[in-house]
């Protein structure tokens, strides 16, 4: 079995090792439970999440507000703290007040994540966000706001999803690599299959890459390159 978690499976995991002891081969991707000795293809999330708020920070943002995913998936998590990482490391202090958790990952949440972001003071001046289609609800506000992005507000956000090209900005992404983490679990599933249950690999880490768009640049004359 190939399998990426969904956003509403929590800490449970018994069902999956009850399959694993039937001698069925478990592969995960993306998403992955905290089951001891499973096999995984994963992103480093922490990593891309750092990128984008570091790319926001070098644009000139000091107020960067976070949409994030849910806790207990690995992904949102790992986002999380690359983005708490990053405003620390650059000498920005982490504020919860800028953290919006959102109900769901859909394109509604992202309205009102974005409705419940700009009611803060002092104003924000970028979001992060752990997930595409929130932003594109949170892009919407944005605009019946009257609010210019990226020169009131810069957006950066995770995935590459073709829509992040067709609407106006184009979204700034950090690609997923989705494709790249196909082809590998089905490897990896493969080698399982020929080597037997016994077969225990490495989790598989592939690395991000930030894809820079409109929707993030030139945040003011003071956006400069980081040294670290």
């Amino acid at each position: 079995m190939l399998i990426s978690v969904s956003a509403t499976t929590f800490s449970e995991t018994h069902h999956f090792e009850q399959v694993r002891q039937q001698g069925t081969p478990l592969v995960f991707f993306d998403r992955m439970p905290e089951l001891p000795q499973s096999m995984a293809v994963i992103l480093d999330d922490f990593q891309g999440a750092y990128q984008a708020v570091r790319h926001l920070i070098e644009q000139g943002c000091t107020r960067i507000a976070h949409l994030a995913g849910p806790q207990h998936l690995n992904t949102s998590r790992n986002r999380f703290l690359g983005y708490k990482a990053a405003l620390e490391a650059h000498g920005l202090p982490f504020d919860e007040q800028w953290v919006y958790a959102l109900p769901a990952l859909t394109h509604d949440a992202g309205r009102l994540g974005m409705q419940h972001l700009l009611a803060q003071i002092p104003p924000l001046d970028a979001v992060f966000a752990a997930y595409a289609i929130p932003t594109v609800g949170a892009l919407e506000v944005l605009r019946e706001k009257s609010k210019r992005v990226p020169q009131d507000i810069a957006l950066a956000c995770f995935s590459n999803e073709p829509f992040t090209t067709m609407i106006q900005p184009q979204l700034t992404v950090v690609d997923q690599r989705a494709e790249q983490m196909g082809e590998t679990a089905v490897r990896l599933f493969l080698q399982l299959l020929k080597r037997g249950p016994s077969y225990v690999p490495p989790h598989l880490v592939l690395k991000p890459e930030l894809i820079i768009r409109e929707s993030s640049l030139h945040r003011s004359q003071e956006a400069r390159p980081l040294k670290s």
